[in-house]
């Protein structure tokens, strides 16, 4: 067999800007309204929840203060001769909006009103099982003026997203893109571009969001119309940063704005130089060693290129018989998927060749 030497280039070649390398953080947004279906009680009686003028949409939206949901209502009952419309309001447990988490009990406190006719308390009792979107909510009506009106029944569903948030930190503002899958409905989507630039006087814990467009499964435009709302790192959960999102329309299927308020968390694990900020809001830069660690051996029928992760995790293995050449081969591209990873290259044909690589 003919005798060669194999030489590995202790180094590597940077594409430009390849040092402001990509991360990627796992996000996680919910809709802090609910979507209830009609709720059925006995003799055929019905309550439909709605906050539009002009259609049932079901939604039971989020009213910031005491009881924390409010929404218009439908009642259908047995004992009046047509249906009358209201307002009731009542509590939503905290547990409901995270589908990890198994959610039940009872809230009391709640109330409804049908403007000059009639009002009364409203009881709710909650059911949903852990890892699941939908659940089961029974509202208890009782009127002053006519007692019990019945135990309505109804499904809802908990509206969450989670996936990749793929971004790229800068000194004043971090910008990436999200790929997000509803909880329960693989083929539902939320995706698109989103910005936040950094509090000048606490840029490693403050960030604010900035307008966008996301798209949904339909390519239907969901517009970020946020008046720039403050998202914060939690000081004692170190790599969660959480904040509000405010959609136009957060269903566009609807015929009125609606689904409006979300709340967004971020989860990056990622820290670089091990300084405990996240690299989500910590200044940029070759935080540890940006050149991969190269070795290469022999093994039976081919060489065997070791690479070792940098921070970049795409390459380009180039090839040349003479470091006098000024014109080098690529040979081949790999993106990492473990670390380090072997490449197998063929055996050379000449007695000395050299290899390095190319971060892409």
């Amino acid at each position: 067999m003919k005798e060669y030497l194999a030489f590995l280039l202790a180094g590597v070649l940077f594409a430009p800007c390849a040092l402001t390398a990509a991360q990627t953080a796992q996000a996680r947004i919910a809709c802090l309204s609910l979507r209830f279906q009609q709720g059925k009680a006995a003799f055929d009686s019905t309550l439909d929840l709605t906050t539009s003028s002009s259609d049932v949409n079901g939604e039971l939206a989020p009213s910031f203060d005491a009881p924390t949901h409010f929404s218009g209502f439908i009642l259908n009952y047995v004992a009046f001769e047509e249906p009358v419309s209201g307002e009731i309001a009542f509590d939503v447990p905290l547990a409901v909006f995270d589908s990890s988490q198994t959610a039940s009990g009872t809230t009391h406190g709640g109330g409804y009103t049908v403007a000059g006719v009639d009002e009364g308390s409203v009881d709710a009792r909650w059911s949903r099982a852990a890892g699941s979107k939908n659940g089961t909510c029974v509202l208890t009506l009782t009127s002053r003026g006519f007692g019990k009106l019945g135990d309505f029944t109804h499904s809802f569903e908990l509206i969450e997203y989670t996936g990749p948030l793929s971004y790229t930190p800068d000194t004043n503002r971090v910008t990436g893109t999200v790929n997000l899958i509803q909880t329960g409905d693989p083929s539902s989507r939320l995706t698109g571009p989103v910005e936040f630039v950094k509090t000048a006087t606490n840029r490693f814990n403050e960030l604010k969001l900035q307008h966008g467009v996301w798209s949904n499964a339909l390519a239907q435009p969901l517009k970020i119309s946020n008046d720039l709302d403050t998202f914060l790192r939690n000081q004692q959960l170190g790599t969660i940063y959480s904040g509000f999102v405010d959609f136009e329309d957060g269903d566009p299927a609807t015929s009125e704005g609606d689904y409006l308020t979300w709340l967004l968390s971020i989860d990056d694990p990622n820290d670089s130089n091990a300084n405990g900020v996240p690299d989500f809001s910590d200044d940029p830069g070759p935080h540890g060693d940006p050149f991969p660690s190269l070795s290469l051996s022999r093994g039976s029928t081919n060489l065997l290129l070791s690479i070792r992760q940098g921070i970049s995790s795409a390459y380009e293995i180039q090839q040349a018989n003479s470091l006098s050449q000024t014109n080098w081969t690529a040979v081949s591209s790999v993106t990492l998927t473990n670390n380090p990873q072997i490449v197998p290259l063929p055996l050379p044909t000449n007695a000395v060749s050299f290899w390095r690589v190319r971060a892409l």
